[in-house]
């Protein structure tokens, strides 16, 4: 990596300039991390394809690869996952924060904060290099996976469980969230959601911790922001969202009919549609075997039935697709997590994309300043308050 510098301007025209809601189409960056192709329903994280990644690939590797831009040798993959084992462990004082916290708040508040005051005991907080700002990447992830168990178990009014170096991320995460070791089966379905959500081009959350980055703050600010805009139910929040929908639905037999009468008021079903995506989301697919899979072996199988009856009314009513949201929370779900925690779990992921994104921001950084378009009054003429009446 080479040290933070401004970049230089390319020349641009300043007339002719197109106003884009939400900015749709602008391209406000240039990324090697991910491609995400809406019309093919691609995507690839440094030119592998999801798909593969998911059946192949593991969330350790898939990490070393947004942050080096190729696979690991053998011995660079057990480096890292011994790296990610040391500092899952959380400052004490960390926890003592969070227990000083009301237990029941949004998770996603407790998450922003938490992640924020790691801050105060993060060494390399001040050093900007690049070698530096690689560790902090890697101890955000690590200490990320601790810290939504963490919040997960004192939510419910248990203690946090400390981490287990000798574990993946996966699998101690179940092992910190249950108190119990996860079986093989779920430790590797929930690698593969890692996987699956740990980048996706310029979306909300990636853009606003890039735009932080690109004023030269710090890592943890970065991802703190990066944290707020996933917290948003169009964004992050959607999973959550989705679950609480099957659970008022509650009955295969139900479903259909509330989804009509859902539509026909015009109300939002979540889980469906993709600014980008205008084919199947290929993260969907693999979560759609996931959540049948998981359901027939569990025995629980009115979730994925639920929700292939919502895909099929909302696919024939609105012409929409699932995306990544709508059948992760029935794995989760059958996983053994719970609602409120559905997020904060796709910021542990996220953060893997995040960090790699700010990283590279810093390589060849250019302050984001886009411009606006002003529909004020042309001009205004100012009365001394004693006039104004």
């Amino acid at each position: 990596m080479t040290a933070v510098t401004e970049a230089p301007a390319e020349p641009i025209s300043v007339t002719g300039q197109q106003y884009s809601p939400g900015l749709e189409g602008i391209v406000a960056a240039r990324t090697a991390m991910s491609d995400v192709n809406g019309r093919t329903g691609k995507l690839l994280y440094r030119g592998f394809d999801i798909a593969e990644l998911a059946e192949k690939s593991n969330f350790e590797e898939t990490c070393f690869l947004l942050y080096n831009g190729r696979l690991p040798t053998r011995s660079e993959l057990e480096e890292l996952r011994r790296d990610l084992g040391e500092h899952r462990v959380l400052p004490p004082r960390l926890l003592d924060l969070l227990r000083g916290l009301d237990p029941k708040a949004e998770p996603m508040d407790l998450l922003r904060t938490g992640v924020s005051a790691l801050a105060h005991f993060d060494p390399d907080v001040a050093d900007m290099s690049p070698e530096a700002n690689v560790r902090k990447a890697l101890r955000l992830v690590a200490q990320t996976t601790t810290l939504v168990a963490a919040i997960g178990r004192l939510h419910r009014g248990l203690e946090p469980v400390a981490p287990d170096p000798s574990q993946t991320v996966a699998g101690d995460f179940l092992r910190m969230w249950s108190g119990e070791d996860p079986d093989p089966v779920a430790e590797k379905v929930f690698d593969v959601c890692l996987i699956l959500h740990a980048d996706h081009g310029m979306n909300a959350s990636t853009f606003t911790a890039r735009v932080i980055a690109s004023t030269l703050s710090d890592m943890h600010s970065a991802v703190v922001g990066a944290i707020g805009a996933l917290k948003g139910p169009l964004h992050g929040g959607a999973n959550a969202g989705v679950m609480e929908m099957l659970e008022e639905i509650d009955s295969v037999d139900r479903a259909d009919e509330w989804v009509r009468e859902a539509l026909d008021e015009k109300k939002r079903v979540m889980g469906f549609g993709h600014r980008v995506y205008k084919v199947y989301d290929p993260r969907a697919t693999v979560l759609k075997k996931f959540s049948k899979e998981l359901g027939e072996r569990a025995g629980e199988t009115k979730w994925y039935e639920m929700s292939e009856k919502v895909e099929k009314v909302v696919l024939e009513v609105k012409g929409l697709n699932p995306n990544v949201d709508f059948y992760s929370a029935s794995t989760y779900h059958v996983l053994g997590l719970e609602r409120f925690i559905f997020t904060p779990v796709f910021a542990l992921s996220r953060m893997a994309g995040w960090t790699a994104h700010v990283l590279e921001q810093y390589e060849g950084n250019r302050l984001m300043r886009p411009e606006s378009e002003y529909v004020g009054p042309p001009s205004a003429v100012y009365t001394p308050a004693e006039e104004r009446g």
